[in-house]
């Protein structure tokens, strides 16, 4: 998979994609990651992006920057592809949404990750297929929200996850309805007065499997 992402902050991203499982993804080339600052795309003496709004209070990302960053990804790679915005108040996500987002987002696209009051209208009107919002919240910039879509998203590639049979048995997996998980356990089997059930030191898978069925939280 193969994500462009678009941010006037591309250091805000390196904490989190160099460790855990994003990192072991972009090692093994499952998941690879281009930045573009935007601010290398600005016009302006002093590269800002920004300007001030009209008729609202605040700094709106300017569209000509914006506009020239998304054509310089589609020149690069010489087609043009899916372009999503982080916002807060559209497509809000869920696990069905982000399975569909993976299927068709054709394992290449552009993120655009707004700051500020957001982007200028025009470029959503221009050039975005999906809005997406993680949830009904405002943040300060949109950095923090791809990082948790792409996480997401990445996790359904496959063997970036060690155990693929973690996406089958999982909150809001198919198998499940879409309900939250069973509660789970680990050793040692008796902690501070509390054991684990014992139908699931049994080896009976049948009655461990309508076990988690009745106890989905």
């Amino acid at each position: 998979m193969k994500i462009h992402i678009i941010t006037i902050f591309p250091e805000s991203f390196q904490s989190y994609f160099s460790s855990s499982i994003l990192s072991r993804a972009i090692k093994d080339e499952k998941l690879k990651i281009n930045f573009y600052k935007l601010n290398d795309f600005s016009s302006d003496n002093f590269k800002r992006v920004d300007s001030k709004a009209y008729g609202m209070h605040g700094q709106v990302i300017s569209p000509e920057p914006l506009s020239k960053a998304i054509e310089f990804v589609f020149s690069k790679i010489w087609k043009k592809i899916p372009v999503i915005y982080m916002a807060a108040s559209w497509d809000l996500l869920n696990q069905e949404k982000i399975e569909d987002y993976y299927e068709k987002l054709n394992w290449e696209f552009i993120i655009i990750c707004g700051h500020y009051e957001w982007i200028d209208n025009r470029i959503i009107d221009l050039y975005v297929d999906h809005c997406i919002s993680i949830w009904e919240y405002v943040l300060t910039s949109g950095e923090l929200a791809a990082s948790v879509f792409i996480d997401s998203l990445a996790r359904n590639i496959p063997w970036v996850l060690w155990n693929s049979l973690s996406l089958e048995e999982e909150s809001f997996s198919k198998i499940f309805d879409r309900q939250k998980e069973y509660p789970v356990y680990t050793r040692p089997e008796v902690f501070m007065w509390k054991k684990v059930p014992e139908i699931l030191l049994s080896g009976n898978h049948k009655k461990i499997q309508e076990w988690k069925i009745k106890n989905l939280i």
